[in-house]
């Protein structure tokens, strides 16, 4: 790829709604290299962001008027199986970890559901997966992070190796130093799942049976959505999974579903059992993501938006927003994912969740039509406009999302530990250069 390709590439992101040109765009090739950048560029104040799979939704990763360090050289991905450990670079993508993990019987306890991302850029925000409620998040399974600071620094860190870095990096935004390499504890991994497709037609019979899979150990997998029915209702699924010995044979009797669905209140006639190899799993998405690059739509804006609400709200609050006149697009083109969460699980301090025990995530995934920047414009500020409401009932935004946030906002959204982000930013990043996309600060 040519510098004009480079810089193109790097104004803007799969969100689509943000454009900014960067000074220059620099291809790492290993730590040293991000390191000398960065003692350049923060004394001078000019910006410095990194970038993976490119998979921000509002210029989060860009750097106006600075540098953007393109981390895919960085991406060899060696897996320890003696260890149950993998160590990858920034730029490797998720992919790259399932493949490597896979091929010696091993997978990360949670992954992203898109394998496209980067593994520095989901680490950076947390990742969620289809076992963040039994694991909590793809950053809460790392052992050791090599990082570079603001000032240049290259360090080393992990729970008892400078602690207040590693806990300021998972989940931190880019804010106190930018990931360069990764060691993610590994599990072993099924060969093959069961998945369950079970539909409901009401909201609070789909959260109770839906915390109920989630409460117990009977799938390793849950997650759900809502979906457009006829009408203009909504239908809720959820989409549960459970490790499966592989096809019946003399050996292998065929499975009992009644035990993991026979309790449940979701619509029989309707539900949709498959058999896959955990692998074909893991890579379900891959076929939507071909189809939407060859339809266009995976290069039209995305004002998705995502937020974490206390599991009581989402029965009424849910379907209110789906039936409001600007979220009626999500019928015709994009998803509206809702997966539970257990508190105990979230171990990453930086992720703010709802008070209480049980919550839910709600992620309105939007694409927009091309050339209409109105559109997309009174999208964004519906987003506001629901933050503000879930706020009021105790629910936390998911950063990330199509959505302007002032520093204001920013101190309100950390709340108590928003102290101890100050502090690893001043240290760690004191002329606040590092990922200025987020606007954290003034």
């Amino acid at each position: 790829m040519n510098a004009t390709a480079d810089m193109k590439r790097a104004a803007t992101d799969f969100g689509h709604i943000v454009d900014s040109r960067p000074l220059d765009v620099i291809t790492a090739r290993s730590a040293a290299a991000v390191g000398e950048l960065l003692s350049y560029a923060g004394p001078r104040g000019l910006p410095v962001s990194a970038r993976g799979g490119g998979q921000a939704l509002y210029g989060q990763g860009q750097a106006h008027g600075g540098y953007v360090i393109d981390m895919t050289g960085l991406d060899g991905v060696r897996c320890v199986p003696a260890e149950r450990t993998l160590t990858a670079g920034a730029g490797a993508l998720w992919r790259d970890v399932v493949r490597a993990a896979l091929a010696k019987g091993l997978t990360p306890p949670v992954l992203p559901d898109h394998l496209g991302g980067s593994v520095g850029g989901v680490l950076s925000t947390g990742g969620f997966g289809g076992t963040s409620h039994r694991y909590g998040l793809v950053a809460d399974w790392v052992r050791e992070l090599d990082v570079v600071t603001g000032t240049g620094e290259r360090l080393t860190c992990s729970p008892g190796r400078r602690p207040d870095l590693f806990r300021a990096v998972l989940a931190g935004l880019g804010q106190c130093a930018l990931i360069v390499r990764a060691t993610l504890t590994l599990v072993p991994a099924p060969t093959h799942v069961r998945r369950y497709r079970l539909y409901y037609d009401a909201a609070d019979t789909y959260v109770t049976d839906q915390r109920r899979l989630a409460r117990d150990s009977r799938f390793s997998h849950v997650t759900g959505q809502s979906r457009p029915a006829l009408g203009g209702s909504w239908r809720y699924m959820i989409e549960a999974v459970a490790p499966h010995p592989g096809r019946p044979s003399a050996e292998r009797p065929p499975v009992d579903d009644e035990p993991l669905i026979g309790d449940l209140d979701h619509d029989r006639d309707t539900e949709e059992i498959a058999d896959l190899s955990y692998g074909e799993y893991l890579h379900r998405l891959d076929r939507d993501e071909r189809l939407l690059r060859a339809t266009g739509e995976w290069d039209r804006p995305h004002p998705w938006f995502t937020l974490l609400l206390p599991e009581e709200a989402v029965p009424s609050f849910v379907p209110a927003v789906l039936s409001e006149d600007a979220q009626q697009g999500l019928r015709v083109c994009g998803t509206v994912q809702l997966r539970p969460l257990t508190g105990r699980a979230l171990r990453a301090p930086l992720l703010r969740r709802p008070e209480g025990e049980l919550s839910c995530l709600l992620s309105l995934m939007r694409t927009a039509p091309p050339g209409a920047p109105d559109v997309v414009r009174r999208l964004v500020v519906a987003n506001r406009a629901l933050y503000e409401r879930a706020r009021a009932l105790g629910g936390v935004l998911l950063p990330g999302g199509a959505l302007p946030m002032t520093p204001q906002d920013w101190r309100s959204h950390f709340g108590p530990t928003w102290p101890d982000l100050v502090h690893a930013k001043d240290r760690y990043d004191p002329y606040r250069v590092l990922t200025k996309g987020y606007g954290l600060w003034a």
